[in-house]
């Protein structure tokens, strides 16, 4: 799985992608079903706006999105919210098999 973490207004400190890379042995279980994972994070006036956009094995693009005012914060509700999305699509295709 490649990822990418890019950020909008502002310049994602290593701490930050050192916390993701963390997180995301939540969903390592999904390591075969993702081809890559890309992070987009804007920094607003008084927000941040998280994006992550994960492109599946079999052609499928999902796209989850939050906004916090901390962007700690922020990076947990996204990957609360990534790993549900991706037990959802790795469901539906295990179901199919």
């Amino acid at each position: 799985m490649e990822v990418d973490i890019k950020g909008v207004h502002f310049d994602v400190k290593d701490e930050t992608k050192e916390l993701i890379e963390k997180k995301l042995e939540r969903v390592a279980f999904a390591d075969d079903y993702i081809v890559n994972l890309d992070f987009t994070f804007t920094k607003e006036k008084k927000e941040f706006e998280l994006e992550a956009k994960m492109h599946f094995r079999w052609g499928k693009d999902a796209v989850v999105k939050t906004s916090s005012f901390e962007l700690k914060e922020g990076v947990d509700k996204l990957m609360d919210k990534l790993e549900m999305k991706v037990r959802k699509e790795k469901d539906k295709i295990t179901d199919r098999s």
